[in-house]
């Protein structure tokens, strides 16, 4: 009988630490993917930012010399990515790729222009900073038009601000969350142990003592809780940089470095301070409070 009892009472406390151990993987994978979002959202940000293009049509009279000294100075400018000159062939061939047929026939000639396809850097990208560029470009005198898409750019600046800030208040929100349901899972293993907790008070056991064994066990709980949720978040980052090699989430170490760093160590911190606060509720209450 007392096997018996034994046996069941090993199970209970297994299931117990098992469901300390879930929660606090599943808690800290979820804050790993929002600290993701967050340490990446200017890279994102900055990748559809540079899909950009600023478009330099140029008259039929401009020279060669002319083409290749445009092109090597808008290279050489601090707002630029990449710089690609298209010929008119090159563009009537693009059209007739895209559209499936070939209109020149249609027309008997080429109404294209040579053209200079302008990347630009993400830090350029606001439809300030692109209007003073495409001014100074259209002062050149063998340059036709400047042509980019600026409902777009408005449109890309204001939503990637937007973005970025419920971001943050999302990972606020979520970060309380998860304090609070890591919290309550520790808090309830220790809930059944209250009376062994009350015990040891009355038999003299000081609190530091008494306090000690929980803190150092959850705190191995959040250890192995943290390390099931940083192998699940690796997994999603070769996942996502498998998928999206763009982003480029592998670039800067450091930046994967202390999000992993942060959520190992988030996992033991939130262990130690919700058994510290835990057990001490339990040790102030009075031994009648316990059945409450």
């Amino acid at each position: 009988m007392s096997k018996s009892f034994e046996n069941y009472q090993k199970r209970k406390l297994i299931s117990s630490y098992f469901s300390v151990v879930l929660s606090i993987a599943l808690v800290l994978f979820l804050l790993g993917i929002l600290g993701l979002l967050v340490l990446n959202t200017k890279k994102m940000g900055d990748h559809f930012k540079e899909q950009i293009t600023i478009s330099v049509f140029l008259k039929d009279s401009a020279k060669e010399v002319e083409i290749d000294q445009m092109q090597k100075s808008l290279s050489m400018a601090e707002y630029t990515k990449k710089a690609i000159y298209v010929s008119k062939e090159e563009a009537a061939k693009q059209h007739t790729e895209e559209l499936g047929e070939n209109f020149q026939d249609f027309l008997g000639y080429n109404p294209l222009k040579n053209s200079i396809d302008v990347q630009l850097n993400a830090d350029f990208v606001s439809p300030e900073q692109i209007a003073t560029i495409a001014e100074e470009i259209s002062g050149k005198g063998y340059v036709d038009e400047v042509s980019y898409d600026k409902p777009l750019v408005g449109l890309l600046t204001e939503n990637i601000k937007k973005i970025g800030l419920w971001i943050l208040i999302a990972s606020g929100i979520f970060t309380f969350i998860a304090v609070l349901l890591i919290n309550s899972s520790i808090r309830l293993s220790i809930y059944s142990k209250r009376f062994i907790i009350k015990t040891m008070q009355m038999v003299g056991a000081t609190k530091t003592f008494i306090r000690r064994p929980f803190i150092i066990n959850n705190i191995k709980l959040g250890i192995l809780g943290a390390v099931l949720a940083l192998i699940a978040l690796g997994g999603v980052l070769l996942y996502i940089n498998e998928h999206f090699k763009e982003l480029g989430l592998f670039e800067d170490a450091t930046i994967l470095v202390v999000l992993l760093v942060s959520v190992f160590v988030l996992g033991v911190l939130i262990s130690f301070i919700s058994t510290y606060f835990a057990t001490q509720r339990f040790l102030n209450l009075r031994t009648d409070e316990l059945y409450y």
